[in-house]
């Protein structure tokens, strides 16, 4: 098994991790959160790539837009108290 499809577990603990707390109540977790699914999309596009899974590729790359789009506006909010 070659070094880029060790990374499919990893990435997977990632993804799960990443969907844990954008569904956190603190807006910090969801904020880490929404990072976290940004490391996971690089890391399927990587993947996808070096086994050309173009379709995977596509739909990390429409994924880590909404990412960008989630974390910006959890980091432009505050939590109330």
């Amino acid at each position: 098994m070659d070094q880029v499809n060790l990374i499919q577990w990893p990435t997977r603990v990632v993804t799960l991790l990443a969907a844990w707390l954008v569904a956190a109540k603190q807006s910090s977790q969801r904020n880490v959160g929404f990072w976290l699914f940004l490391l996971s999309n690089t890391l399927w596009i990587i993947w996808g790539a070096s086994t050309g899974a173009y379709a995977l590729i596509v739909l990390q790359i429409g994924l880590a837009a909404m990412n960008i789009r989630g974390a910006r506006k959890v980091g432009s909010t505050t939590d109330s108290a």
